[in-house]
């Protein structure tokens, strides 16, 4: 197995201490986001054999398996990462794997470069993730019932918030929470600044489930992002819950670290909280406006140890080991890739002693034996 050398991102988001804190390493003062795990072009890990990229490059089959590259092609199909969120992050929505493919088409028959401002669709692929938090994390996730966010909005006491709480006892829910998102995000600017505005000091005076929404105001004032952020459920993780977000599901990272996997794509279709291009035809047409639980996710126990966080897709897996002493060993050999992560303790696998933050590759097949006292995650395909 490889030991990975990871990339940090520095988005603007992210927090200057959580990252270096898991790891152990001294703050540099700059925001830490994210570390990519994969072999995604735009950061691959690398080992001593190069990068991950070319490690896979060199022989799909030997280092995915031939049932892999069978069902996904000779990649790598997931990216693993490490995100902290020190800010929330865009309120946004990914595109199920048809939309993507029919997104790319177009835009590649239109001539828009690929690292365009205004393209929507870096690739063909869609862009499912699973979020597991490492510490008290707190997101938005789905709609909420048009009635309640109705609720949220009136107690507010803005006038300018007025049609959109009528708006939300309309009926059928769908077309009422559409018809809001839509008014939102093609408001004038500048009355909607002044709306997000008084919006924002009136959460501030309310406290308490307002305090997401003030905080959201403070990092993004005058975003009409704010005001479709109350259209969502607010949702605070404890360490080991998770969140599924699929195709369609309009979402946002707001504060904590967890441990994110998701498929291998950059498609990324946004509705707010961010100075990026917000398409909103094209946004319009992936979200699926229908209000959800945000169905937090706890590990199922399955034989060996092993901590499985169940989801309806095949692209990723990811599983969890807490190893309670030193000696007991587990085989977590595999027909498929997987990336072995370390979050608390020391884990030895294979030769390699992994601490928190520390990971390594594992080919297809190759023997995987696992000891020592810590927490370890398992990222893998099913195929």
């Amino acid at each position: 197995m490889d030991r990975l050398d990871n990339t940090i991102r520095p988005y603007a988001w992210g927090s200057p201490t959580a990252i270096p804190h898991l790891l152990g390493t001294e703050p540099t003062g700059e925001p830490q986001a994210e570390m990519w795990m994969g072999a995604h072009p735009g950061a691959p890990s690398r080992t001593d054999r190069g990068t991950l990229v070319e490690v896979i490059d060199a022989d799909p089959e030997k280092e995915l398996g031939p049932a892999a590259v069978a069902k996904f092609g000779p990649r790598l199909p997931f990216l693993l990462k490490i995100l902290a969120a020190g800010a929330p992050l865009s309120l946004q929505v990914h595109p199920d794997l048809e939309q993507a493919k029919e997104g790319y088409a177009d835009e590649e028959r239109r001539g828009i470069p690929v690292d365009a401002p205004h393209r929507n669709y870096k690739d063909a692929n869609h862009k499912p993730e699973l979020i597991c938090a490492l510490t008290e994390f707190d997101g938005l996730c789905g709609f909420r019932d048009p009635l309640q966010a109705a609720g949220l909005l009136d107690d507010l006491g803005v006038d300018s918030l007025k049609p959109y709480v009528d708006l939300l006892h309309a009926h059928p829910e769908d077309a009422a929470l559409r018809e809001v998102l839509t008014a939102i995000l093609t408001a004038d600017p500048e009355e909607m600044s002044r709306t997000v505005a008084e919006a924002a000091t009136a959460c501030t005076r309310l406290g308490g489930a307002y305090a997401p929404y003030a905080d959201i105001a403070h990092h993004y004032p005058g975003d009409p992002g704010v005001i479709a952020a109350m259209l969502l459920n607010h949702v605070r993780l404890q360490p080991g819950e998770a969140l599924y977000l699929g195709a369609g599901v309009p979402h946002a990272y707001l504060n904590g670290l967890g441990v994110e996997i998701m498929a291998n794509s950059d498609n990324v279709l946004r509705c707010g909280l961010t100075p990026k291009h917000v398409d909103v035809p094209e946004l319009l047409r992936i979200v699926r406006f229908r209000p959800s639980d945000p169905g937090v996710l706890r590990p199922e126990a399955s034989p060996g140890g092993e901590e499985l966080y169940e989801t309806p897709i095949d692209e990723f897996r990811l599983s969890r080991y807490v190893l309670p002493q030193a000696g007991s060993a587990h085989d977590l050999t595999r027909a498929t890739p997987q990336i072995l992560l370390c979050t608390a303790g020391t884990v030895r696998a294979g030769e390699h002693d992994l601490t928190p933050g520390r990971s390594v590759f594992v080919p297809a097949g190759e023997k995987a034996e696992v000891s020592g006292t810590g927490t370890l995650f398992r990222a893998t395909v099913v195929a």
